[in-house]
């Protein structure tokens, strides 16, 4: 099948975009307004955005109100936003964060979750999430759509802090068997994580590799050794230009 959104019918059902773009990290976002009180949503248009320093975004579609949402107008306002991983576990939590309530409402107390503080802003985090980020709001990409629900926020904060539960490490690594995030897909779907699979792509230089894991360290050594590198080029450039100055002025004289 073949349609151009928009412009011609798909003739299905149910819209099949979203469908395709899976499965999606569920933004599960934790803000405070500018009254103190807390709000906790899930958003399932989240991902990374680069590590070294580590942004990350959500996106936020209007009501059927045409209005924005709560996540964003608090983020925006205080400058913070914490994201809580969507686990197994905590999925009904989840779904029940996902209902519009009147702006103000608690949904931590709706949902049954615990508030944990967040250690470098006042924002509250989801106490049983094993992983959570801290972000400083960075800004907000206002897209342009179709009313009442197809404009959208794209919200890019900075990852201040990570907070990772020792128990779901194995060997050092976070492990997805012990987390089993959950992930959003088409309709009214899901899925969960449980298994994983690793390849390295072959042929690629330690450098590039480093960069695939998202490896801040080493990212900062490979800076470090290019700069030096550059220097002592410069360096030696330098010393050259020298020598050979000095052998121009004795050969003259």
């Amino acid at each position: 099948m073949f349609y151009e959104p928009g412009k011609t019918e798909h003739n299905l059902p149910h819209d099949p975009f979203k469908a395709c773009v899976v499965p999606r990290p569920i933004g599960w976002i934790s803000t405070k307004n500018g009254k103190g009180q807390a709000n906790l949503a899930p958003y399932s248009q989240f991902n990374n955005l680069t590590f070294d320093p580590p942004y990350v975004m959500f996106s936020s579609n209007q009501t059927v109100n045409g209005t924005r949402k709560d996540t964003v107008i608090n983020a925006e306002e205080t400058g913070h936003f914490v994201w809580n991983l969507a686990t197994w576990d905590l999925r009904e939590a989840v779904n029940i964060t996902a209902e519009q309530v009147p702006y103000g409402v608690d949904e931590f107390t709706r949902a049954g979750v615990t508030k944990e503080p967040a250690r470098t802003m006042d924002v509250p985090m989801v106490s049983e999430s094993p992983v959570k980020f801290e972000c400083e709001y960075h800004s907000t990409v206002r897209l342009p759509g179709n009313p009442p629900m197809g404009t959208v926020d794209v919200v890019i904060g900075r990852v201040v802090a990570v907070h990772i539960r020792d128990e779901v490490l194995t060997d050092g690594l976070l492990d997805v068997a012990k987390t089993q995030p959950i992930a959003r897909c088409g309709y009214y779907q899901y899925t969960v994580v449980r298994e994983t699979f690793e390849m390295v792509i072959p042929g690629m230089s330690e450098d590039v590799l480093y960069g695939l894991e998202g490896s801040a360290r080493k990212n900062a050594d490979v800076h470090s050794g290019a700069a030096g590198g550059r220097a002592n080029a410069a360096n030696a450039s330098a010393a050259s230009a020298a020598s050979a100055n000095a052998l121009e002025s004795a050969e003259s004289t």
